[in-house]
């Protein structure tokens, strides 16, 4: 599938071929769910945690004795029916990481690409490269291509003008080509891939 190449100016300077078994396959909502699933688990901390009746400071002693009382059978203070006891089957200290195969990861980040390609919001650009580190030259040239939500995709190596001058913006994230992830990709409204980023990406997921 060919596509135009454009620079920062919004300006035509070329076309380029998209592999079609990266960015030309069919949309797969459950494989993206399940993907982004993955990626958010890893993140979370797992760090939710509510003490056992082991845990709990207190008494030891039986409230009263097991017979005679009228009342309820009781062997201790710190347990759950009691204020400041224990908590049954609260959250513990873990990881809530779960297995997703490589090839599901890989397939995965293909049909985000493609729906993008599908959807009409991915822009292919010469290069990213800012000639200062100022945000507002870039602002100016991101309002020229229409770019509001975007993620930005560079080769291996970034530019630091353009990613100091981006990081002021809101809404705007740049990665290296090896950081390009399922998550960003879907959370922006726009992908904006480089030149190296397409060759890189092609030459990765083929």
């Amino acid at each position: 599938m060919k596509t135009t190449v454009k620079n920062l100016k919004n300006e035509q300077v070329g076309e380029i071929e998209l592999d079609d078994a990266v960015f030309g396959l069919p949309a797969r909502a459950d494989l993206l769910a399940r993907m982004v699933n993955w990626q958010l688990a890893k993140r979370r901390q797992g760090s939710h945690k509510t003490k056992g009746i082991s845990e709990i400071s207190g008494t030891t002693k039986k409230p009263w004795k097991q017979k005679g009382t009228g009342r309820a059978r009781q062997g201790s203070l710190r347990s759950p029916q009691f204020r400041g006891g224990a908590v049954i089957f609260g959250p513990v200290v873990r990881s809530h990481e779960h297995d997703l195969t490589k090839k599901v990861r890989k397939l995965a980040l293909k049909t985000a690409l493609s729906v993008k390609a599908a959807e009409g919001k991915l822009i292919i650009l010469d290069d990213a490269r800012a000639e200062t580190h100022k945000t507002k030259a870039l602002v100016e040239q991101f309002g020229a291509l229409g770019l509001n939500s975007v993620l930005i995709i560079d080769g291996a190596n970034l530019d630091e003008n353009f990613v100091r001058a981006a990081g002021n913006i809101p809404h705007v994230d740049v990665l290296p080509e090896q950081g390009a992830n399922v998550y960003d990709i879907l959370r922006r409204d726009t992908l904006v891939l480089t030149r190296n980023a397409v060759e890189q990406l092609e030459a990765r997921l083929k």
